[in-house]
């Protein structure tokens, strides 16, 4: 607990630096911009927007070696976007699914029960956000940053390890933070909603004189969450006939810092979060609202970043990083339910790391951009505890141990001649736990025309087993460990066509085929019947993905996409479980009042989904409606969100842990949100 308290005084005098830094604004800039600015961007002008994790540096959107999306500031905005969940649902080819205490995301028809986000990559202005004990990314009401503070987000689809090593297996999703310049003064947020549910920001930010420009900024959010939830799977006296009674609660605060001068920045990020569990997993006794989790995340990076001349560009950077989760499970130690005994077992976690990153990338002959660098991490803690509160402490796992790694990597963008580019690139990992790995990216990218890319694509990525899998055992009760597990691979082949249609559409067609092997899943041992990791299965997969994008000069906007995916078990030719195999998306914006009232509507639907038990989930469509203005009022930005507008019922499939099958999701809820700036 004494180190969780060093890194709040850490932030919070971060915090006090900026504020003091910038406590006089800039001449001739207190007035802030625009919240949540109407102005229109144009289809040329989204197209230029400069995505930066496809290579480690910017380029267009037509040359990133990948298939990109972004999502804006003014898209989080009109679409009523909570939290980078709801952003990440709004994408092509990705899903959620909700087990009412984390929110896991699938990609390409693949999301394995249990599986903490540790198959993406998640990165805040280029750094690594994923744990180093889990490997999972945040990205409900647990995530690092508010999305107020979001200037966009880039999705990079496909394998990236030749860049970013473990993790990046399916993709990176890499969020862009907005700078001072563009809040020139303070900002204040409130919110509410269904479920009691409040949420209040204060935002501060500014560029000096000097050029030496910050953001600070606090959030804090709580909810009741739904009061009463009913699972038929309780559905007993015994158990208050399956009503899990004010067991949904969820609370967060969270800080974030970032202070930029010339070359250097220094950044800052902090967040707490504790969530209560109402549906009894791992056999915790039901309708107890002691069982809950709490989870935390900080962070603080010191980047480095100039341009030497002759083509040389030089990237540094240095980090310190804390995770920690606490878990509290009530379970009845008397086998006679009418007279139960009630203890908390309480699992822990601490792990804490540092890391760092040398870049250089040279261009040459106006055809060459080389990028080389190395990275080192080193997991100094990775602390893992069970034990029952009882008295005396019944201890089932008390590990401490530490693990390292190094990375040497090497990209080339060759233009071989105007409008055919060739992008490849490798890079070697080299884990204290397992040995070494390399692994490829190559891509060739045409332009026959202006308006046309045709993207070939290839890419070898892997993930490193985490402390979690490799070392958890908690002394025969129900799991152990397995220190001799390999990383996992995959294989993945894509075509991707992008293609401008007229002034106003532009279209994205993209198919693939991957194949993983050594997956790392969680089976039974037939000799004592306990929970093990091992590299059990082989997956193959292929689909598609159509996309359709339209910007009017009226303020008309849309988007509508298709995917379809096949994800099957090698072996035996199985389907795989949370699988969609269909989702349709679309996402239109509306000016109901030029430059004053805009509406923002958007429809999903997800195809069946096979379970855990062997059954299926049904198909479902949701609405979602956000009405939001940013000049009704001066300096005041106004919006109101139904969710889930048609109140459908619907569920997402359960994990190994849960006795349900289906874990039921909202219905119609609502927001009301106000924003100032001073």
């Amino acid at each position: 607990m004494k180190t969780r308290f060093l890194t709040r005084r850490v932030m919070i005098g971060l915090a006090a630096a900026m504020i003091a830094i910038f406590a006089v604004p800039e001449i001739g800039a207190t007035d802030p911009l625009p919240l949540g600015s109407t102005d229109i961007m144009s289809l040329e002008e989204l197209m230029n927007i400069p995505v930066y994790g496809a290579s480690k540096y910017e380029q267009k959107l037509t040359e990133a070696p990948s298939s990109v999306s972004i999502v804006t500031s003014r898209d989080i905005s009109k679409y009523g976007y909570r939290t980078l969940t709801d952003i990440i649902r709004g994408q092509r080819g990705f899903y959620v699914t909700y087990d009412r205490n984390y929110h896991y995301m699938g990609n390409r028809g693949f999301l394995r029960p249990g599986d903490y986000n540790s198959r993406v990559l998640l990165l805040v202005d280029g750094h690594r956000t994923n744990d180093a004990l889990y490997d999972s990314a945040a990205i409900g009401t647990s995530f690092i940053l508010d999305v107020d503070l979001i200037d966009r987000v880039e999705f990079i689809r496909g394998p990236s390890s030749s860049l970013y090593g473990s993790n990046a297996f399916f993709g990176v999703i890499n969020v862009i933070t907005k700078t001072g310049k563009a809040y020139r003064g303070a900002e204040l947020s409130g919110e509410a909603g269904s479920f009691e549910t409040y949420k209040a920001r204060a935002t501060y930010g500014n560029r000096g004189e000097s050029g030496i420009q910050g953001v600070v900024s606090g959030t804090w959010y709580d909810s009741q969450g739904d009061d009463r939830l009913f699972f038929p799977e309780f559905d007993d006296p015994l158990t208050n006939n399956g009503i899990a009674e004010n067991a949904d609660g969820d609370k967060y605060y969270s800080f974030f810092t970032t202070l930029s001068w010339h070359d250097f920045t220094l950044q800052g990020a902090y967040n707490e979060r504790d969530k209560d569990i109402p549906t009894a997993p791992w056999d915790t006794f039901f309708n107890d609202s002691r069982t809950m989790t709490r989870d935390g995340l900080a962070y603080v990076v010191l980047k480095y970043e100039r341009y030497f001349g002759r083509g040389w560009n030089v990237q540094a950077k240095a980090s310190y990083n804390h995770y920690w989760y606490d878990g509290d499970y009530v379970y009845d130690w008397n086998e006679d339910p009418l007279d139960p005994f009630l203890v908390v077992n309480r699992d822990e976690a601490d792990g804490k790391w540092v890391g760092g990153e040398l870049a250089f990338r040279k261009k040459m002959w106006e055809t060459h951009k080389l990028t080389f660098g190395a990275e080192y991490r080193n997991n100094f803690q990775l602390f893992q505890k069970n034990f029952d509160d009882a008295d005396p402490p019944i201890v089932y796992l008390d590990d401490d141990r530490d693990s390292d790694f190094w990375a040497l990597f090497i990209q080339d963008e060759l233009e071989i001649f105007p409008g055919l580019v060739l992008s490849a690139g490798v890079r070697y990992d080299y884990y204290s736990t397992f040995g070494g790995t390399a692994n490829p990216r190559i891509a060739l990218i045409a332009t026959p025309r202006e308006s046309t890319t045709l993207k070939l694509l290839y890419g070898r990525a892997f993930r490193a087993p985490s402390a979690y899998e490799l070392y958890y055992n908690d002394g025969d009760a129900t799991q152990k460990a397995n220190p001799d597990l390999d990383p996992e691979t995959i294989d993945t082949y894509e075509l991707v066509v992008e293609q401008v249609l007229g002034d106003h559409i532009r279209g994205t067609a993209s198919g693939f085929y991957y194949k993983i092997e050594d997956l790392i899943d969680q089976e039974i041992d037939p000799a004592d019947s306990l929970l093990v990791f091992s590299n059990l299965h082989r997956v193959k997969s292929y689909g598609g993905t159509i996309e359709l994008e339209g910007k009017w000069e009226n303020g008309f906007e849309g988007r509508a996409s298709y995917t379809y995916q096949k994800s099957e078990d090698d072996a035996t030719g199985e389907e795989l479980e949370n699988s969609p195999r269909h989702l349709v998306k679309f996402n239109l914006t509306a000016p109901l009042i030029k430059e004053k009232l805009f509406a923002g509507a958007e429809a999903q639907y997800m195809s069946s989904r096979k379970t855990v038990q062997g059954s299926r989930t049904d198909g479902f469509w949701v609405a979602n409606l956000t009405l939001s203005s940013a000049r009704l009022w001066d300096r005041v930005a106004l919006s109101a969100s139904v969710y889930n507008l048609f109140d459908k019922e619907y569920g997402d499939p359960a994990s190994g842990e849960h006795l349900q099958d289906v874990i039921p999701q909202d219905g119609r809820t609502f927001r009301v949100k106000a924003t100032a700036s001073f």
